[in-house]
């Protein structure tokens, strides 16, 4: 798809009336009622109709089901999603009028425009990272606007109009889109190769990363404890921009010490300001409530209020969501769908896990391509687990490879054969858990596809037996 390159925002005030193609996707719709919360008309179409569209009619939206060339009437700049193909008769009508075609992260950019903008990124940890620093400004009353790739638990929003100067925003680098942004502040949480079916080779990675921390306009927060985050440093430093590092790393500018867990939280203390709780659990929690505590000192927010802020962070959806208990046996879900990120979060469930409970893996391989590259790393880390239950892989938007499934992460698994379950048939699984767990134990169902929906069943399966 061929989109208009923009060589700086175009402030959301002269974007016109906009309309988006893919209006009900998490994103796309984020934007959407911002710019309907600021006076600005728009329009839209969805495949199907959702819950969110309704929500977006409710705020003055004209919404379509299904797409179609007549749409694009009386518009002034179409947005579009990276899920809509060149072939979509609303983007071929589009460009037959000439008009100004941007893709989500243009209209993004826009809407941020004139605020201070904060740009959260990273290979992981961005959703979270960002959750938590909208959740502990809301706390200390800066009340900002936000843009999150998931849900905040408490507003069950993932994108809202604030009244203060402040804009969060996640900066997703899966296909570079990144790039449009210009925040006054980012952080990048930690890079590593990962969305190889874009980038082809994970040099392309880091480069592109490195051209985002060139887009920052004041200061870069970088994790010290990751190589690749780390490597930012001194460009970012010879082109004149404060750069302030945490983690556990002895040169760190925030240096986090004694994380230990408690309960389904943790506690940290960040040295030379005082000890830190949270309310969700693993090592990575604390790293990315370090790299909050960052961005609001640089804010010049107290320590104290942001401090009791991060302690208000309940989650985000789908990252160690709990989905209920039954028989004794506690089951959470999680965005994992990257090796670094399973490792995370299983060794999370380690640290809560009751005494003589056990850790069940259930895992959704997502993407052919990532399976393939990462299959041995994935395997790696559901040894982590007591036992591993591997679906299929969801394909997403790619064709099956030959010899790419879930046996083949199944297979590099170093745990005994009869803990390690290959189960292509995803409605099998819920009886597989059912009958493998026991009081005690904790299931972490895992992946980006719709492995998310097993939750619920497993504790319904759990429930009747």
């Amino acid at each position: 798809m061929s989109l208009v390159k923009l060589v700086r925002p175009v402030p959301a005030k002269e974007l016109g009336r906009v309309h988006f193609i893919g209006i009900g996707g998490a994103g796309m719709s984020g934007i959407a009622r911002i710019l309907l919360k600021r006076g600005v008309p728009v329009s839209g179409s969805d495949a199907r109709t959702s819950v969110m569209l309704g929500e977006l009619r409710e705020l003055g939206a004209v919404v379509h089901v299904g797409h179609a060339a007549s749409h694009i009437k009386n518009v002034d700049t179409v947005v579009v999603s990276t899920a809509i193909r060149d072939s979509n008769p609303e983007l071929g009508e589009a460009l037959r009028q000439n008009l100004r075609v941007i893709p989500r992260a243009a209209a993004l950019a826009a809407v941020m425009v004139g605020r201070t903008g904060i740009a959260i990124a990273g290979t992981h940890g961005k959703t979270t990272t960002t959750s938590m620093l909208t959740v502990a400004l809301q706390k200390c009353g800066a009340d900002p606007s936000y843009c999150v790739g998931g849900q905040l638990v408490t507003t069950g929003l993932g994108a809202d109009e604030g009244n203060g100067e402040v804009f969060v925003a996640e900066a997703d680098e899966s296909d570079g889109s990144f790039l449009m942004l210009a925040p006054r502040i980012a952080v990048v949480t930690n890079v590593e190769p990962d969305h190889l079916d874009n980038y082809g080779e994970p040099q392309a990675v880091y480069d592109t990363f490195a051209r985002f921390a060139e887009r920052v306009e004041s200061v870069l927060v970088l994790c010290a404890d990751d190589p690749g985050a780390a490597a930012l440093a001194p460009a970012a430093r010879e082109r004149g921009l404060k750069v302030v590092t945490y983690g556990e790393a002895a040169d760190a500018d925030l240096r986090v010490s004694g994380i230990a867990p408690r309960g389904l939280g943790l506690e940290f203390t960040v040295e030379g300001h005082g000890i830190v709780r949270l309310t969700v659990p693993g090592r990575h929690n604390a790293l990315n409530a370090a790299a909050v505590l960052a961005v609001a000192l640089e804010l010049g927010l107290p320590f104290d209020e942001i401090r009791d802020g991060l302690a208000a962070f309940t989650g985000a959806k789908r990252r160690f969501e709990a989905k209920g208990e039954a028989r004794g046996v506690s089951v959470f879900d999680s965005y994992a769908h990257h090796p670094t990120e399973l490792a995370a979060d299983l060794r999370a469930a380690r640290d809560v896990v009751e005494e003589g409970g056990r850790v069940i893996a259930v895992f959704q391989p997502h993407l052919y391509s990532r399976t393939r590259f990462f299959a041995d790393d994935f395997g790696a880390a559901l040894g982590l687990a007591d036992e591993a239950i591997v679906l299929d892989v969801y394909g997403a938007r790619e064709d099956p490879e030959p010899g790419v499934s879930g046996a083949l992460v199944a297979g590099k698994v170093p745990l005994p054969a009869d803990r390690v379950a290959y189960a292509p048939d995803r409605s099998a699984v819920p009886s597989l858990v059912a009958g493998r767990a026991r009081q005690g134990d904790i299931v972490l169902t895992m992946g980006a596809g719709d492995v998310t929906e097993l939750g619920p069943l497993i504790v319904e399966e759990l429930s009747a037996g």
